[in-house]
């Protein structure tokens, strides 16, 4: 799901079904009820969704500080190496294509993803990102950059996947875990979203290619 409306999307987002959920009318330019970070609009897994001013500014607030683990896990073309690694860059604008992200820039905000791969496969790798950062589209672009684009992923793969890869329909990525302490009770808290079926199909598909 799209997280915020916008031009092309004024319906059918996480912010909608937030709406709906509070029993509020439609959404006003200003209300953006909630939302502490977001994701992909095909990125699987966790969102944080604070349901009251203060606990946004809270939560906004560990985001912004560093606090708050989050880990991914995805597939790759090819094996990442070194299989375990850091990858620290600037990050912006692509130089000449608006509607991407690139870590090969001369400005831009720092950028870091820590990786780990859990499984390799002729064709792919299996592998646990962690994030200190949080750039629109981090993790796509560094491992594009890196030469191992996320399966399915269109827009930083440059060409469409083959064999037991070629079906799989949007980037290989999923929001798996989110660690922090509650803003308001200090309870560490360690949530988990199940990995889709669509993801666990692909990873089985490549243990038995």
């Amino acid at each position: 799901m799209v997280v915020h409306p916008a031009l092309g999307h004024p319906r059918g987002t996480v912010v909608n079904a937030v709406l709906h959920h509070l029993g509020r009318g439609p959404l006003q330019d200003d209300l953006r009820p909630g939302i502490v970070h977001r994701l992909d609009k095909d990125t699987t897994g966790l969102l944080v969704v604070a349901k009251h001013p203060e606990a946004h500014e809270r939560m906004a607030a560990l985001f912004k500080e560093r606090a708050v683990e989050k880990i991914y896990l995805a597939v790759t073309k090819g094996v990442p190496k070194p299989q375990k690694g850091t990858i620290d860059t600037l990050f912006g604008r692509h130089p000449t294509d608006r509607k991407r992200f690139s870590s090969k820039v001369r400005d831009g905000k720092r950028a870091v993803t820590h990786y780990e791969v859990q499984a390799s496969f002729q064709v792919a790798a299996h592998v646990r990102v962690r994030l200190d950062t949080g750039r629109t589209h981090q993790i796509r672009v560094h491992f594009s950059d890196l030469g191992h684009p996320l399966v399915g992923d269109e827009m930083y793969g440059r060409k469409k996947g083959e064999g037991v890869l070629a079906g799989f329909a949007r980037p290989a990525l999923h929001a798996h875990r989110l660690s922090f302490v509650h803003p308001f009770t200090g309870v560490e808290l360690r949530l988990e979203a199940v990995v889709p079926e669509d993801l666990q199909a692909l990873l089985r598909a490549l243990a038995g290619a």
